[in-house]
């Protein structure tokens, strides 16, 4: 009789690790304490794997030999500390996955900045012509794409709660990219425990690995500082005079390799912002080390696409470029925005407050914005802080309004920022259901004007 794994969690994780279970010969259950997705489940059915939906059968589950739960399941949940009771081993699917990976795994983490990073990373081996594929965080799971594949190599987004679930886990090169706070009701709300998940990124890397990381954050470069590892070190500032293998020298990214040196200036890329040059330091130091061709990578910058709701530009009319960064839903976000842009802002905030402190955007704004157009339910914080602030503040609740008024407030060479540092629930699904609205009211202004010009 084979092996019992369940699986806890059926969305893309748990999905992926049960098809990857099912072919390496096990007995698959899968658990899901809440309602499937069409897809998720037709993959069950498809790969005829048992499931449950609306809540765990206790007998069924925890008569496994072995457990493998979603990251977004906490280790405080009922049914996981019954599991552990039984002496039952409780693992996620990355470390699942990773014990039938052949290739070389790039595993890149930070509270901001980690998708763009990975994403480019995946750009440069691809273009490459490297054999590799995109999973963890963003895209597909890993388990799901060891069960179609074998690549050479691997290129994760990897979060917290993902590196919460490793015993094993071992990256050939690690990033890490900053710490801020965050999710730290998952971590007994002590920042300690959140630094602590990160740095299991670095846990078994040997003297053959790479840990690249970012020297001048303030939280994780003196923890990388202060913690042992036996990975070479490669270390990225922005800091014109720091002695690292990446620096910013005022005008271009500057990379030092032993013997080998190349310069890069962000306008040789298809990323803005400040924050971005971390991001490509880092993407460039991971594909450097994987051993990509430097002029490879220098190909693979111009022609880099970053995912929708990351400092997005979606239409210029009338001179006026409209920009969607939906996914900045914290004030930590919005910094990295405002100070992507020197001309004139007209920008776009509000939704649900984390209990945001806008005094670290306060100068920022006075300095850039002339408008500032509220977005959201309750917008009394956002005009109590920010009248005194900028020249104009307006509100509505409406996408379509909104790009009408941006476009009468806004002179050319304007930009329309939207980036809220706000969660989007009161008046949308989630942040990628406002970016779309935004980018399709874009879209529909432009062709209304341009007939009207036509």
């Amino acid at each position: 009789m084979s092996e019992r794994i369940v699986i806890l969690g059926g969305g893309e994780s748990g999905t992926g690790a049960a098809i990857l279970a099912k072919a390496k010969g096990y007995d698959v259950f899968v658990s899901d304490s809440g309602t499937l997705s069409d897809a998720y489940r037709n993959d069950l059915v498809t790969q005829g794997i048992g499931f449950e939906e609306g809540g765990h059968t206790e007998e069924k589950v925890l008569e496994a030999n072995l457990i493998i739960k979603s990251p977004g399941i906490p280790k405080k949940a009922d049914i996981v500390k019954k599991a552990k009771a039984r002496k039952i081993t409780v693992i996620d699917e990355i470390e699942f996955a990773c014990r039938y990976i052949k290739g070389k795994i790039i595993a890149i983490t930070g509270t901001n900045g980690k998708t763009t990073t990975t994403l480019l990373t995946y750009h440069l081996l691809k273009t490459a012509g490297f054999n590799v594929a995109l999973a963890g965080n963003v895209g597909e799971s890993l388990a799901r794409k060891v069960a179609a594949a074998e690549y050479d190599w691997y290129v994760l987004e990897i979060s917290s709660f993902q590196l919460d679930g490793t015993k094993k886990f071992h990256p050939h090169i690690g990033v890490l990219l900053n710490i801020t706070p965050d999710h730290l009701d998952r971590y007994d709300h002590k920042m300690a425990n959140y630094v602590n998940s990160k740095f299991k990124l670095i846990k078994n890397m040997t003297s053959k690995d790479y840990f690249v990381y970012f020297i001048d954050d303030k939280i994780s470069g003196e923890e990388a500082r202060q913690r042992s590892t036996e990975a070479y070190r490669v270390e990225i500032s922005l800091d014109p005079e720091a002695i690292t293998t990446a620096r910013f020298d005022g005008k271009k990214m500057v990379f030092q390799f032993g013997k080998k040196s190349f310069k890069i200036a962000q306008s040789e890329t298809t990323l803005k912002g400040r924050h971005n040059l971390v991001n490509t330091m880092a993407a460039v130091s991971a594909a450097y080390l994987a051993k990509v061709p430097d002029a490879a990578i220098r190909e693979g910058l111009k022609t880099f696409k970053n995912a929708p709701h990351r400092l997005e530009s979606v239409g210029t009319i009338n001179g006026v470029e409209f920009v969607n960064d939906s996914k900045a839903t914290n004030v930590d976000s919005v910094i990295y925005a405002l100070g992507s842009y020197t001309q004139p802002l007209i920008w776009i905030a509000g939704g649900q407050d984390k209990g945001n402190d806008y005094n670290l955007i306060k100068d920022e704004v006075k300095q850039k914005v002339k408008t500032l157009i509220c977005l959201g339910k309750d917008n009394e914080k956002l005009k109590r802080f920010f009248t005194p602030l900028v020249p104009k503040v307006l509100e509505t609740q409406d996408v379509k309004s909104l790009v009408r008024m941006a476009l009468e407030e806004a002179k050319p060479g304007d930009v329309v920022l939207l980036s809220p540092a706000c969660a989007s629930f009161d008046l949308f699904k989630n942040y990628i259901d406002r970016g779309n609205q935004f980018r399709e009211a874009v879209q529909q202004l432009k062709e209304e004007k341009e007939k009207v010009n036509a």
